[in-house]
């Protein structure tokens, strides 16, 4: 059996790029990759790590609702950090862009800090145990 593929990229549909594009080139400190209308969708991308990050509106999107992760689908996207010490950089890096978050939740399994962008998808920073 072949050895099982890294993620290369994810892609989060937004109501909004013109709220959502600034809102992640502060959070990533750094100005997309690629921003291309496809047609059937404009995705703006960004390159994090060995992953690309992607943002997609759908003109004809089918709903102005706000993410729900209790709904099936996407739970939350977590970005990985080195430590705890990380974490702690990472909540005050949030405070300075005035993003709301949970602090940092310490757990067996690894310590997360909760946060969410404008459509109220979940997304975390995680460090693994100590």
């Amino acid at each position: 059996m072949p050895v099982f593929p890294t993620i290369t990229h994810v892609a989060l549909t937004v109501t909004d790029l013109e709220r959502s594009v600034p809102w992640y080139q502060r959070l990533f400190d750094a100005a997309p990759a690629l921003d291309e209308d496809t047609g059937p969708f404009r995705h703006v991308v960004w390159s994090v790590g060995d992953t690309l990050v992607g943002l997609h509106q759908f003109p004809d999107g089918s709903s102005d609702a706000a993410f729900d992760e209790r709904r099936p689908g996407l739970d939350h996207l977590s970005f990985a950090c080195r430590d705890r010490a990380a974490l702690q950089e990472w909540a005050e890096r949030l405070d300075e862009l005035g993003v709301d978050h949970g602090g940092i939740v310490d757990a067996g399994y690894g310590s997360g800090l909760s946060f969410r962008d404008p459509d109220n998808i979940a997304l975390e920073f995680f460090a693994p145990p100590a």
